[in-house]
């Protein structure tokens, strides 16, 4: 299989190509206001009825192709550049990667203490026979992160310490990924509360805000009983038979490190485990902790949690320092730290990479001519046309493969939701059941597509490459559509308001 940039070149080929054959247009946009938690807030939405195409001096609807370099940064050549450095520091791409830089440096800290590794190993001795219930408990917390406070780039801090337990453990990095990253998404998409997607979508439709909890709870415990199932028994395969991981190969570097390191522990002193060691655990679970209360409480996001963890990587390094942790010194310190963020150097390009694709389509909103927009617009138009349980479906299937485009469930949803509120109306469908098709579609294909900086990130720190990942996650897939559809339609008949 092709290397990650490989696909990704050719992703960005084919999405250049798109604008030699579909011409661009615009939207007008228009304010909504709705209530939530008692406050009424307002959002900027497109309004469905105003799109219209870019016409040229003859008064046809007008292509932009891509050139191969443009002076303005849209070049097809130029993709890889300005996606690096697109966005801001809130979000992708130089947001995620600045973020993702960072924690690679402060967990490199972590890790030069040794501290993690022995401490894995005493977990391993103290759970034998019982390690299967890492899976099911790791997997229903991430869920339960996603569906609280829609939890996605966290992820990737988390995978960075649970990834060397998997491996202690007879796993491999698929299984890193499944319980942290996708769970969140699982949770993300199934939600009862996220208030980056349900909660804007349904105050954007009109509907209360935060109701249908009755319906979407159980939902919610359905799909993270799937996923706990379906990565269970890929974890327990791999187990019996470590060559069948789809990431065997990837794994193996780390797993030959780890084997050393427990051939190792059999010497006078390499079971350490003392008041430093407690020291380090201690300021990594406050961390943890003092991140997930931020998130929930106080709205933090990438540069908030990102000084967080810098804090934590300075705070083991003192601990480490003073208590000799594997000898670490204030230069080990400083090394540590580049070590980290260089093997972070991977996922940023990729996530670069992923962003440098929506600019070849056109990422400057609905108000600007764009191939996305057109998109969007020939989308909404073919589904008005079809049966009302059809449409319900098509709505899914529309905002599963409209998310390869928009990953961040706020913007799709203030992108999608003008238009499929008002569809809603024409065709039959319930504006609840049209929410309910945007957030399964917005938030399962996030384990699929690669423009997800997450997704990416993710598989970077335990090392899967994308080609591996595709290999393994389409399965999981097809079974989680599957069920998703079933819910929409079914969501339909039953009335679902």
């Amino acid at each position: 299989m092709p290397d990650t940039l490989v696909l990704i070149f050719f992703v960005a080929l084919f999405a250049a190509l798109l604008t030699y054959l579909v011409p661009v247009g615009s939207f007008d946009t228009q304010t909504v206001t709705f209530m939530q938690d008692g406050v009424e807030k307002s959002r900027e939405v497109v309004n469905p009825d105003s799109f219209r195409y870019a016409l040229d001096d003859e008064g046809e609807p007008r292509l932009a192709p891509v050139e191969p370099f443009d002076a303005s940064g849209k070049g097809f050549f130029n993709y890889m550049f300005e996606g690096l450095v697109s966005g801001d520091k809130w979000g992708s791409a130089i947001g995620v990667i600045m973020f993702m830089l960072v924690i690679g440096g402060s967990f490199g800290i972590v890790m030069a203490t040794g501290t993690i590794d022995n401490g894995i190993l005493r977990l391993i001795h103290h759970t034998q026979g019982r390690e299967f219930l890492f899976i099911p408990v790791l997997f229903a917390l991430f869920s339960l992160g996603g569906a609280v406070f829609g939890m996605g780039e966290e992820a990737i801090a988390f995978a960075i310490i649970i990834y060397p337990l998997m491996l202690r453990l007879g796993y491999d990095g698929i299984t890193t990924v499944m319980v942290t990253y996708v769970a969140t998404q699982v949770g993300f998409g199934a939600s009862w509360m996220n208030p980056f997607s349900v909660a804007i979508a349904q105050g954007i439709a009109g509907i209360p805000v935060m109701s249908g909890a009755a319906v979407r709870i159980p939902m919610w415990v359905g799909f993270t009983l799937l996923g706990i199932a379906f990565t269970l028994h890929y974890a327990r395969k791999v187990k019996r038979s470590p060559e069948l991981s789809y990431s065997f190969a990837t794994d193996a570097q780390l797993k030959h490190a780890a084997d050393k390191a427990d051939e190792s522990s059999t010497s006078p002193g390499a079971s350490r485990f003392n008041l430093g060691d407690m020291l380090v655990l201690a300021a990594i679970t406050a961390t943890m902790g003092w991140v997930i209360w931020g998130v929930v409480v106080k709205h933090w996001f990438i540069p908030e949690i990102a000084s967080q963890f810098f804090t934590m990587g300075l705070v083991v390094g003192v601990i480490g320092v003073v208590f000799k942790l594997n000898g670490l010194t204030a230069n080990g310190m400083a090394k540590a730290f580049k070590d980290g963020a260089a093997t972070m150097l991977e996922p940023c390009l990729l996530v670069g990479s992923a962003a440098g694709i929506l600019i070849l389509l056109g990422k400057g909103g609905p108000t600007e001519p764009s191939v996305l927009n057109s998109i969007l617009s020939a989308a909404g138009g073919f589904i008005g046309g079809l049966p009302d349980a059809l449409s319900a479906w098509f709505m899914l299937l529309f905002q599963s493969v409209f998310n390869f485009f928009v990953t961040s469930g706020s913007g799709q949803a203030a992108l999608t939701m003008p238009l499929m509120a008002p569809l809603a109306d024409i065709v039959g469908v319930s504006r609840q059941v049209a929410v309910l098709a945007f957030q399964l579609g917005d938030g399962f294909t996030n384990v699929l597509v690669p423009t997800s900086a997450s997704l990416m990130a993710t598989l970077g720190v335990c090392r899967v490459e994308f080609s591996a990942w595709l290999k393994f996650i389409w399965r999981f897939m097809l079974l989680i559509m599957a069920a998703a559809s079933v819910m929409v339609i079914g969501a339909h008949y039953l009335g679902f308001s």
